[in-house]
C-alpha cells in the first residue's frame, strides 16, 4: 500500500501548477530544500491525524501542491485555510474571499480573508494539527505573516499543534522605520521594520519568544527548517506569491514601492508590470506612460483606472537591498500639489507618522536613515536570538 502511495505521490509531481505564472529563476535556488520539499521527514507524523492546511498556490513541492502530495500519501486533510488572494492565489488585492470547497480534492476551503481573519474555535474543533506553508516576501506589510500570527494565536487558544514548513526570504535584509504601536494593523501587526530579514519560521519563533500573541500565549510550533540556504543568499521564487507580484523584479522592488500605495502615485496595478512602474496623470513632464485597467483576479478598479499615467519604468532597474527612498523623493518633488500627495494609508504602511513628516520637511535620505538607526539596532539585537540560518 505504501508503495502505491509513493507511486501516486511521484505521479502528482509530474503535474504542473498553472494558477500563477511561473517566475523565471536562475541558479540561486540550486540544492535549496524548503520545508515542504522534506515531506518524507514529517508526513508519517500526520498519519491518523486530522490535518488542516494554511496554504495557497505557493505551497509547492516542485510543481505539485502540498495538499495534493499529502493527500496522495494518505494524510487526512479535513480543511484548508486560505489567506488573502485565496487558496489558488487568484483573488485581487483586498478582494473578499468566500468559503467554498476545492473542486479537485473535495476538501472544505475556509477563507481567512473573508468573515474572519483568525480561525475560530469551531473551525479548529475537528483538527489535530495545523500546517502552515506559504511563501512570504520579507516585508512587514505583506499580509501572509499576519495570517500566520492569527493562526498561531488560534492554535494556542485551542491547544492545537502547528507545523511551519519554512521557505527562504527573497528580500533578506533589515531596513526601514520600526512599527509604532498606535499604527498596529493587519499590515503592521508586529514591532518590526518594513524589511524584517527573517523567514516565516524565524518570525514565528520571535512572535512566541517575545510574547506577541494575545495574553502572551505560546503556540506549540514545530519548524521544518530549510536546507542549503543561509541569510544573505539570493533566492528566486518559482511562482508569483500574489497576483500583483508576478516576477522577481516586482518582488525585489516591493519593499520600497509598496509605500506608494499610500500616495496619489500608481504602482502599475492594472498593467502587465505591477510594482515595476510608478506614475500619475499629472506628471506630464515624464516620458514613460501606462494606463491602468481592471484585470479580473488581479486588479479591480486600480488607481487612475483608464487614465494615462506619466512616470518611471522600473523593469530594468537593479533593486537595492534596502528601502530605497529615492523613488519617493523624486515623485513627491515632481507632483504639483504637495498637500494632496499622501493619503491616510501612508502612515499605516509606514507604521509611523514620522516618515511622511520627514519627507515633507525636506530631510535627506541619510538624515532619515539616521532616525531609523536606534530602532534597527535594538531590533537586530533581538533578531539574533531567533535566527535559524545565521
Amino acid at each position: 500500500m505504501i508503495r502505491l502511495l509513493v507511486f501516486g505521490f511521484f505521479l502528482f509531481h509530474a503535474v504542473a501548477c498553472r494558477t500563477q505564472p511561473a517566475v523565471k529563476t536562475g541558479t540561486a535556488n540550486a540544492a535549496i530544500q524548503t520545508g515542504a520539499d522534506q515531506i518524507g521527514t514529517f508526513y508519517k507524523s500526520l498519519l491518523n491525524k486530522r490535518v488542516a492546511l494554511v496554504v495557497n498556490h505557493t505551497s509547492l513541492i516542485g510543481k505539485t501542491y502540498l495538499a495534493d502530495s499529502l493527500k496522495a500519501l494518505g494524510v487526512n486533510i479535513v480543511k484548508i485555510f486560505g489567506p488573502e488572494h485565496g487558496f489558488r492565489g487568484n483573488a485581487a488585492d483586498g478582494e473578499h474571499v468566500n468559503d467554498s470547497v476545492d473542486i479537485k480534492t473535495g476538501i472544505a476551503l475556509v477563507s481567512l480573508y473573508g468573515k474572519n481573519k483568525k480561525p475560530t474555535p469551531q473551525q479548529l474543533e475537528n483538527v489535530d494539527v495545523v500546517i502552515f506553508d506559504i511563501q512570504d516576501v520579507g516585508t512587514r506589510f505583506y499580509t501572509y505573516i499576519s495570517t500566520m500570527h492569527y493562526v498561531m494565536e488560534a492554535c494556542a487558544e485551542s491547544n492545537k499543534r502547528m507545523i511551519i514548513l519554512d521557505r527562504p526570504n527573497p528580500n533578506d535584509f533589515v531596513d526601514g522605520p520600526m512599527n509604532e504601536k498606535p499604527f498596529q494593523s493587519f499590515v503592521a501587526m508586529h514591532p518590526i521594520p518594513i524589511a524584517h530579514g527573517l523567514t516565516v519560521g524565524e518570525l514565528a519563533q520571535m512572535i512566541n519568544g517575545e510574547g506577541w500573541l494575545i495574553n502572551k500565549l505560546k503556540c506549540d510550533i514545530e519548524i521544518v527548517k530549510l536546507k542549503n540556504w543561509k541569510h544573505g543568499q539570493s533566492y528566486d521564487l518559482p511562482v508569483g506569491p500574489s497576483p500583483n507580484l508576478p516576477n522577481n523584479q516586482a518582488i525585489r522592488l516591493y519593499p520600497s514601492i509598496c509605500l506608494f500605495e499610500g500616495t496619489v502615485i500608481s504602482v502599475g496595478r492594472g498593467t502587465p508590470y505591477p510594482f515595476q512602474a510608478i506614475g500619475n496623470p499629472e506628471l506630464k513632464e515624464m516620458t514613460f506612460t501606462f494606463t491602468p485597467v481592471t484585470i479580473k483576479g488581479v486588479a479591480v478598479k486600480p488607481p487612475h483606472e483608464n487614465k494615462l499615467c506619466y512616470g518611471i519604468d522600473l523593469r530594468t532597474e537593479t533593486p537595492a537591498r534596502k528601502i530605497n527612498l529615492n523613488y519617493l523623493f523624486k515623485m513627491y518633488r515632481a507632483y504639483p500639489e504637495k498637500e494632496k500627495f499622501f493619503n491616510s494609508y501612508f502612515d499605516v504602511l509606514a507604521a509611523t507618522p514620522k516618515l511622511k513628516q520627514q519627507i515633507q520637511q525636506g530631510m535627506t535620505e541619510d538624515q532619515i536613515r539616521e532616525t531609523w538607526k536606534p530602532g534597527l539596532d535594538s531590533y537586530n539585537a533581538m533578531r539574533k536570538k531567533y535566527l535559524l540560518y545565521p
